[in-house]
C-alpha cells in the first residue's frame, strides 16, 4: 500500500510512529493520529477528541451529522470547492455582514450555513486536480471518519469510493448519504429533502384536515438522516473497537423517512388500510389533543389519558365533562371529537393565550402557547437551558448561535469555533496535517487545485 502527493511516495509498512519525517510528511503507522485516543490524552469532556473527520458533504443532511461530531469534539476537515463552496452559503438571504475591516467583501456569510457548520475547519480543494486527490487521499489515509452525499457512484471516478479507501485505511469509517441509498430503483435519482418527505408519506399526513399536503416548516428528513447517520458512526466506532476494521454506511432520506413515520407505519402495516391522512395540530387517537383558539392566538391541550383529560375539565371549570357518558373515557371522546372540540373552544375563546398559560400553570396537564420562532429563542426556558449562545466570529463580530442541546454529567460538547470562512484553514490544514511546506502550498493554489 502507498500513497503519491507531487511525487513522493509512502509505504505504510516503513513509516514510523514519527508524526513527520525529514521532508516533513506526515506518515502511516498503524497507531497514526485518530486510531487510538490514550486515556491520558482524553478526560471525557470531548468524547471524540482525537478522532479526525474529513467531511466532504453539503447542504444540511451531511453537515448537520459532522456538527454533532464536531460539537462532541472530533476534528472536521470541511472539504469545500475552493471558489464557490458548500451550496447553502448562497442561501440567502438573511446573511450576516463582515464587520469593517475585515478584509472580506461580500454580503457577509449565509444564516443558513452559519447553522450547521460550526466546530470544523474549512479546506476549499478542487478535484478536478491531480494533487488535490491526491490530497484528499492523503486526508483519508489520515482519518477515523469519512462522510460524503455525492450520488453512488460520483467518487470512484476520483478513487474516493470505499473500496479503494478502504485498501488504503482498513480501519477508516466512510458514511455514504443519498436521497435514495447505493442500491434500489431510485439510488441514481437526485433527492433533496422536499421530494422524499412527499415520496415517502410525510407530505401526505401534514397539513390541516381538509387542507393541501405540506412540507414540514423546517427539512425535518434532512436533520433526522444527520441524526441516523451520526448515530450509526458512533456504533461503527464502537465495533471498530472491537474487531479493528471499518465499514461503510450506507444511510438514505428515504429510508430515515420511512422510519420516522413510527407508529403511522405500524398501524397501516398491522390493519392493511390506508392511513387517515392530516390532522392538522389534532391526533387520529387521542381527544383532547389540539389547538384550540383563544382571544388572541392559540393554546394547545395533550389529554393523553383519562386522568389529563379530568384535569383540563377542571382548570377549565367545567367538572360535568367528566362524567359525561359521551366523554368519559379516551374511547368515546374520539367518537365524539367534534362536539367535544368546540365545547373547550367555546371556552377557549373568551380568554388571551396569556391568561390560559397562567390557569393551566402548575395543573400536570400538557399545554403550551404556540410561538413563532423568535418568541422561541427568547422563551426564558430555552435561555435557561442554555440552548442560545453568543459567538465572536473573527470576520462577522458578535453573532448568537443555537447551541448543542444534550447534557451531559461528565461530558461537554460545545461550540468551540464559530462556522469556518471558505478555504479559512487551507493552509492549517496542509501544513499541520499533511506536512506541507509554504512552496509547495503556494504551488497547489498557483495550479487551482486549493485556495
Amino acid at each position: 500500500m502507498s500513497v503519491s502527493l507531487r511525487g513522493r511516495v509512502l509505504s505504510a509498512a516503513s513509516c514510523t510512529t514519527a508524526r513527520r519525517n525529514s521532508m516533513r510528511v506526515a506518515c502511516y503507522a498503524k497507531n497514526r493520529r485518530g486510531f487510538a485516543v490514550p486515556a491520558a490524552s482524553n478526560d471525557g469532556t470531548l468524547p471524540l477528541k482525537g478522532l479526525k473527520v474529513l467531511d466532504m458533504t453539503r447542504v444540511l443532511a451531511g453537515p448537520y451529522c459532522t456538527q454533532i461530531l464536531g460539537d462532541l469534539g472530533a476534528e472536521v476537515i470541511k472539504v469545500e470547492h475552493p471558489t464557490r463552496g458548500d451550496d447553502t452559503r448562497h442561501w440567502g438571504p438573511p446573511y450576516a455582514p463582515y464587520k469593517e475591516g475585515s478584509g472580506r467583501t461580500g454580503v457577509g456569510e449565509s444564516a443558513y450555513f452559519l447553522s450547521v457548520n460550526r466546530n470544523k475547519k474549512s479546506l476549499g480543494l478542487s478535484f478536478q486536480h491531480k494533487s488535490g486527490v491526491e490530497i484528499l487521499h492523503k486526508l483519508a489515509a489520515e482519518s477515523d471518519i469519512l462522510v460524503e452525499n455525492y450520488l453512488p457512484g460520483t467518487l470512484m471516478k476520483y478513487g474516493m469510493d470505499y473500496p479503494t479507501l478502504q485498501k488504503l485505511n482498513p480501519k477508516l469509517i466512510y458514511a455514504s448519504i443519498t436521497g435514495y441509498g447505493q442500491t434500489g430503483p431510485y439510488s441514481n435519482r437526485a433527492g433533496y429533502d422536499v421530494m422524499v418527505e412527499a415520496e415517502m408519506g410525510l407530505m401526505h399526513i401534514t397539513g390541516s384536515r381538509d387542507g393541501p399536503p405540506v412540507k414540514v416548516g423546517v427539512a425535518v428528513t434532512d436533520l433526522t438522516t444527520g441524526l441516523y447517520t451520526s448515530n450509526s458512526i458512533m456504533a461503527a466506532l464502537i465495533s471498530r473497537g472491537t474487531t479493528g476494521r471499518g465499514q461503510h454506511i450506507d444511510v438514505a432520506l428515504s429510508d430515515c423517512q420511512v422510519a420516522t413515520l413510527s407508529n403511522l407505519a405500524s398501524s397501516c402495516l398491522i390493519s392493511g388500510d390506508k392511513d387517515e391522512g392530516r390532522w392538522g395540530t389534532a391526533h387520529p387517537s387521542i381527544v383532547p389533543y389540539r389547538a384550540y383558539k383563544t382571544k388572541d392566538g392559540d393554546i394547545l391541550f395533550g389529554g393523553g389519558n383519562d386522568r389529563l383529560y379530568q384535569l383540563m375539565c377542571d382548570r377549565l371549570n367545567r367538572p360535568e365533562w367528566k362524567t359525561d357518558p359521551r366523554f368519559v373515557i379516551n374511547k368515546q371522546r374520539v367518537a365524539h371529537r367534534l362536539v367535544l372540540d368546540n365545547l373547550i373552544e367555546a371556552i377557549t375563546i373568551t380568554k388571551t393565550t396569556q391568561e390560559w398559560l397562567e390557569i393551566f400553570e402548575g395543573s400536570g396537564m400538557p399545554y403550551s402557547a404556540i410561538n413563532d420562532i423568535q418568541g422561541t429563542l427568547n422563551h426564558k426556558h430555552v435561555l435557561a437551558r442554555g440552548m442560545v449562545k453568543d459567538m465572536d466570529h473573527p470576520y462577522l463580530g458578535p453573532i448568537k448561535m443555537v447551541n448543542t442541546p444534550v447534557k451531559y454529567s461528565e461530558s461537554k460538547p460545545s461550540i468551540r469555533s464559530v462556522p469556518p470562512v471558505l478555504g479559512q484553514h487551507t493552509d492549517e490544514v496542509l501544513r499541520e496535517v499533511l506536512g506541507l511546506d509554504e512552496t509547495e502550498i503556494q504551488k497547489l493554489k498557483d495550479d487551482g487545485a486549493v485556495q
